[in-house]
This record gives structure tokens, sequence and C-alpha cells, in this order.
């Protein structure tokens, strides 16, 4: 029941805007056990009492309902839980886009190798930029690059099915497109 002494900056942070056990101070809450089941409405005394006879905690999930909803689970595994949940939506947003960048004078062989990278991020869930720079007079033969990039998702295409997202894109270093897993 309850934390150990030496939590982290995470479970600080949890249990601030956490209520557990006596700290709760609403006079009837609507309880939910170990395993998801909605038990009923009962007075807060009732509520701790059903707690401690289980061994485990009675923790607010949310005050915002009428009455308030407290779930019956062992506070560690709730802190547990809540800092996987955090880690895997900062996961997220981290690396949504994944970059490919191939060169103007590429070769086929390369192409293919770069395709495979760009199925393993596809079938992670990222989306891919893929790039094709331009510099100095590789600028007026943009048709070359265009049927690089065209070679590049051909390649890709036999190997995984995909959808753009971005159509290809001029822009002023050389072009773009954005595609994901179709």
């Amino acid at each position: 029941m309850g934390s150990s002494p030496t939590t982290s900056t995470f479970s600080k942070k949890l249990l601030k805007r956490t209520l557990i056990n006596n700290q709760i101070r609403a006079e009837k809450v609507r309880l939910i056990d170990e395993r998801g089941k909605q038990i009923g409405i009962f007075n807060l005394q009732e509520a701790l009492n059903k707690a401690r006879e289980k061994g485990l905690d009675l923790v607010l999930i949310t005050e915002k309902a009428d009455p308030p909803v407290c779930k019956l689970i062992d506070y560690g595994k709730y802190l547990y839980q809540e800092k996987k949940k955090e880690k895997k939506q900062k996961q997220k947003k981290a690396g949504e886009i994944k970059n490919i960048r191939l060169g103007f004078n590429i070769s086929s062989h390369d192409l293919e190798t770069r395709a495979k990278a760009a199925e393993k991020f596809l079938k992670k869930g990222y989306k891919i930029r893929i790039e094709l720079i331009l510099r100095g007079r590789q600028k007026s033969l943009a048709d070359h690059a265009k049927e690089k990039i065209h070679q590049f998702l051909e390649i890709l295409q036999n190997i995984i099915k995909i959808k753009v997202e971005r159509e290809l894109k001029k822009e002023p270093r050389g072009l773009t497109m954005i595609i994901s897993k179709g």
C-alpha cells in the first residue's frame, strides 16, 4: 500500500495529481474493482474498507464524474502503468517522420538499399520524408531527379504497399515528398 520513500520525479508528479486512500475527499464514490468491473456507488469509508480487505489501494481515477470514480488497485502497479503510457506517448511524438535522402547520381543498388531501410521504418509505423537535394547545375535537371524518386517509389512498391501523404514538391534545396504505409 502506498509508495516507497524513494520515488522518482515522475512518481512525485503523479503523486501531486493522483489522490489515494485517505487523501480522497468525496462523500460517495463509484467503485471499480481490480479487474475493471464496476461494483457500484459506496460511501468513502465503505470503499476504503473494501480496499483494505483486499490489500489494495483506493485510487481516484477521475473527479469530474458525479460521483467521482475510484479504482481498487495496487498503487505501485498503477504508477508503473501510468509511467509506461507516458513513455509510449513520448516515443510516438519524438519520431513520427523518418528521412530518406537520395543523391542526384544514386545507383540502382543504393536505391534498393534505401528502399529496404524505408520498408523497416514503414513497418514500425513511421511516415517517411523522401529528400533529393539538388546543388548547382543539378537544379536545371529536375526531370532527372524526379525520375530517380519515381524509380525509388517503384522499388519500394514492389516490397510494401505505400500511400502518398504529400505529393512531390519542389523546394529551394531540392525535391521532397512524404509517404506512409498503405
